[in-house]
């Protein structure tokens, strides 16, 4: 069962109230756009590897590469045979795959990656309105209590002038 969104009604809700509920969508929007950054770092990555699966070809084999140890460390090494290649799973585990099988894993893993990018920008979009509503909401609240001042002043004012 889904839950749905909360309304709020902001302007009932005291200035400090409103600043702590700025600062949480603050947070939350850089939260967000974190991870919105590491989707699509990653989703870079799987089309590189998608790349490297397409240029293997009948004549690659035999041929001197690169292998990534880790993003800054290589090591030299051969293709051996350029119809099977490692794939990482994640966290670590690797397989030993055919080609097509890989391109497949990591196809499902790009429409993931993408499906998740697409949710977190929603999530972004969202927060970021609602840090536009909260801001009109305490800006409406600050004129409010300079306006409440300055009555205050000319009815003190006019007092003094009686």
């Amino acid at each position: 069962m889904a839950s749905q969104p909360r309304t709020i009604d902001l302007d009932n809700l005291p200035l400090e109230q409103l600043h702590q509920m700025q600062q949480s969508e603050e947070s939350r929007l850089s939260a967000m756009t974190s991870h919105y950054s590491t989707f699509r770092a990653s989703a870079q990555k799987l089309a590189s590897a998608r790349e490297s699966l397409d240029e293997l070809t009948p004549g690659t084999e035999g041929k001197d590469i690169m292998i990534p140890l880790t993003e800054s460390l290589y090591v030299p090494g051969k293709i051996r045979d350029r119809n099977v290649v490692m794939v990482e799973l994640g966290t670590g585990y690797y397989a030993e795959k055919q080609v097509k099988e890989a391109q497949a894993f990591l196809e499902r893993k790009q429409k993931l990656v993408d499906l998740n990018s697409e949710n977190i920008m929603e999530v972004i979009t969202t927060t970021r309105s609602n840090l536009t509503n909260i801001q009109m909401a305490m800006q409406s609240k600050i004129m409010q209590i300079k306006l409440k001042q300055e009555g205050q002043r000319v009815k003190a004012s006019d007092e003094a002038n009686q």
